[in-house]
């Protein structure tokens, strides 16, 4: 099956008060074209997970500039000083995860996984309402998954049924992202035929993949 569309029909997968997980490190590996998407459809109230919130400028930063973020669920929000800013004044909550455990936390969301025990945390902010659970005289924080209702990817190159190549340090976040998320939409730079990339090469399979947006459009 063919699962490439244009933005027209990548539009119709956002809506206000959803959960969106976006790939990317500080913007790197980030979908700008579906972030474009997103404002362009004037998306708001979304709650966002990712590593971080980028850069002003870019990356899913420009969804904390137009004020299109309710909650942010990152590992760090310091290279937005706009994100901060929001956060003190009250219009968007961040909720800050060790980047292990957000890793660990979405995966534990993909993989159907009641959540994961973690000792990281322990005994700092970051211990407040959670549950902790001892384990061989160890104490542990229950950090449940994490789960979104689209993830939005990007990655270097695709086939037509999806399967996923990244470009070196783009890939990051991606192929976590890819697992937890009802819908998965990915922006890639070319789209090639099935059996075109070896499959020794493919880092997320096309199972988990179910739309394909080209950079700069449909082709």
């Amino acid at each position: 099956m063919n699962k490439v569309i244009s933005k027209e029909e990548a539009a119709l997968f956002f809506r206000d008060g959803m959960t969106v997980m976006a790939g990317g490190f500080m913007g790197v590996g980030t979908p700008q074209d579906l972030i474009e998407v997103i404002l362009e459809k004037n998306i708001k109230d979304i709650t966002l997970i990712a590593n971080d919130t980028a850069f002003v400028e870019s990356g899913v930063g420009r969804l904390i500039v137009n004020h299109r973020i309710k909650k942010v669920i990152a590992s760090h929000i310091g290279t937005n000083p706009e994100t901060g800013r929001q956060m003190i004044a009250g219009e968007v909550e961040v909720e800050l995860v060790p980047q292990g455990t957000l890793a660990e936390r979405v995966r534990a969301g993909g993989s159907g996984l009641g959540g994961v025990l973690t000792p990281t945390g322990v005994g700092t902010v970051v211990e407040e309402g959670k549950e902790k659970i001892t384990v061989d005289g160890r104490e542990f924080l229950l950090e449940k998954p994490l789960r979104a209702e689209v993830a939005i990817l990007k990655a270097y190159k695709a086939d037509k049924a999806g399967n996923l190549v990244y470009h070196r340090s783009a890939r990051n976040f991606n192929p976590l992202m890819a697992l937890a998320a009802d819908v998965v939409i990915v922006q890639v730079e070319k789209v090639v035929e099935v059996g075109e990339i070896d499959p020794d090469e493919v880092m997320t399979p096309g199972i988990l993949v179910d739309k394909i947006l080209v950079q700069g459009g449909c082709k």
